[in-house]
């Protein structure tokens, strides 16, 4: 194995163990904490359970071309990141109210938001990583794109998600005291 090809492995590894951690805190959340998740939280969930499904397996697998697995992968950790950001977005702009994260640090969709940056970037440096001297032009090219199209291709899932998301009508006792759900905010 070449050192450009074991670094986009490195980077493959660490992008998992990413989203490793942003299922397990996901799923913490409703199982561990009895948050209830919004449609929101419910897509940045299936995005991260996506990154970490096509990682583990493409790894099982025991394809070693961790560029390839980052590739795959890229397209729904961007789609995850569009619908965070736009989550965190309506927190910002006050049109909703959500639940404090894990150890209180940050929201739960301000730590969805910090998990998707990380793994689209460890995504990005894998897909890149073996670009230098083992790549022809040609195939610098085809990776050029491959990436370009896996934006495009995550952003259009996020812009359908979002929407996609209505809001749901909450049941009264969801409407007061600290939230346990994302909700409007309250008056």
């Amino acid at each position: 194995m070449n050192g450009s090809n074991e670094n986009g492995m490195v980077w493959t590894w660490l992008a998992l163990l990413v989203s490793a951690v942003a299922v397990t805190g996901s799923l913490w959340l409703s199982l561990g904490m009895g948050l209830i998740a919004c449609p929101l939280c419910f897509y940045q969930r299936t995005f991260a359970m996506s990154v970490f499904g096509v990682l583990t397996v493409g790894l099982l697998g025991g394809e070693r071309r961790g560029r390839f697995l980052c590739l795959l992968a890229l397209p729904l950790a961007v789609g995850g990141l569009g619908v965070a950001g736009w989550h965190v977005s309506l927190e910002v702009r006050g049109k909703l109210e959500c639940p404090g994260g894990i150890f209180a640090l940050g929201t739960a969709p301000q730590q969805s938001l910090a998990a998707f940056v990380f793994m689209t970037i460890l995504l990005l440096l894998g897909a890149v990583a073996s670009s230098g001297e083992s790549m022809d032009g040609r195939e610098a090219g085809r990776t050029g794109l491959a990436v370009v199209t896996a934006f495009v291709l995550g952003g259009l899932f996020a812009v359908g998600c979002i929407t996609s998301a209505k809001p749901v009508k909450l049941p009264t006792e969801l409407l007061e005291g600290a939230p346990t759900i994302c909700r409007p905010p309250a008056k």
